[in-house]
């Protein structure tokens, strides 16, 4: 016998992407030229990078935790690979003498960088049992003064295998755009298919509860910050890439709180235990179609900046709540 259709429940579980659809529906009569085919590739390439991030850090997140290091870390790991794969005659580079690198080097070498440093400060927050907030704020000042003591000029010349991930398109489609969905669907498969995913939930719903079943908390933290980091990583040497260079100042800034807002709005509770992965990819769709549609309408920046602040805002006291109700 077929289950009856629940209304409400189809509701609750999809009113994100609802608010998708109504969104890109309004953007779409004021601005006609927004729903075509050119514009959703740019969408989508703007917010590739944030997105990576956002599917980094929705894993914090969900752990009660966060990592507001992501912006600083993605720019400490593009001034090193890019450096990496400047020529060796060309006048600026900053490591004279040492060459172009293979890129799939480079890019390994990022990844261990990337997990490396999410390594570091996920051992302090296990460890220590400092806040999260506390100890990502202290590792973001560290990368970013690390990426400008490494360099204190932008890193340019880059190969074109480097940029390839960043720049490249197959026909019109940008390669950054299939990044952006591999990320997702690895993302995805960890949070769901893995006991390492089931772990992090457990650890967000009840840490000491989490111990009690016998996880491994401190491993399974360290895990989740390495996961945050390694997507800092490859979003900064997408950006690398797709830009052409590394500013160590500028690469990445602020960053991390649109990824942070991106797993807000997409259902990611601050409170622990409560994440859908596809709720986080429409939470990024979602950032992207105000952020786009207010340009293509020419709005204010700081008008862009309060609608997003209002949603974040409007998230977090809905997901608040909700959980009020549960209890």
């Amino acid at each position: 016998m077929l289950k009856s259709f629940d209304k409400k429940k189809f509701l609750s579980q999809n009113s994100i992407w609802l608010v998708l659809i109504v969104l890109v529906i309004i953007m779409s009569i004021a601005q006609p030229s927004f729903f075509s085919v050119s514009n959703m590739l740019t969408l989508l390439s703007g917010e590739a990078v944030k997105g990576i991030m956002a599917f980094g850090v929705m894993f914090a997140i969900l752990s009660k935790g966060i990592d507001l290091t992501i912006g600083a870390s993605a720019a400490l790991v593009a001034v090193i690979t890019g450096s990496l794969v400047q020529p060796i005659d060309y006048a600026n580079a900053i490591l004279p003498g040492v060459g172009t690198l293979p890129a799939p080097l480079v890019f390994l070498i990022g990844l261990a960088l990337g997990a490396g440093i999410g390594a570091i400060y996920g051992a302090i927050i296990a460890y220590t049992k400092i806040p999260p907030f506390i100890a990502t704020l202290g590792a973001q000042l560290i990368c970013r003064a690390g990426a400008k003591m490494y360099t204190n000029r932008p890193v340019s010349n880059l190969s074109e295998d480097f940029r390839f991930l960043g720049s490249a398109k197959i026909g019109n489609f940008p390669i950054i755009i299939i990044v952006f969905f591999v990320m997702f669907a690895i993302a995805a498969f960890l949070l769901t298919q893995t006991r390492f995913g089931k772990n992090v939930y457990a650890i967000g719903g009840n840490d000491q509860a989490a111990r009690v079943a016998g996880i491994n908390v401190e491993k399974n933290l360290i895990l989740v910050y390495i996961w945050c980091s390694v997507c800092a990583a490859i979003a900064g040497m997408l950006l690398a890439g797709r830009a052409g260079s590394a500013d160590p100042a500028n690469t990445g800034l602020n960053y991390e709180l649109d990824a942070i807002a991106a797993a807000t709005v997409g259902g990611t509770s601050h409170t622990g235990g409560i994440c859908r992965v596809s709720g986080v990819l429409a939470g990024i769709l979602i950032l992207g179609v105000i952020n786009n549609g207010l340009v293509m309408l020419k709005v204010d920046d700081n008008m862009t900046n309060i609608v997003k602040g209002v949603i974040i805002v409007g998230s977090v006291v809905l997901d608040m709540r909700k959980n009020a109700k549960r209890a």
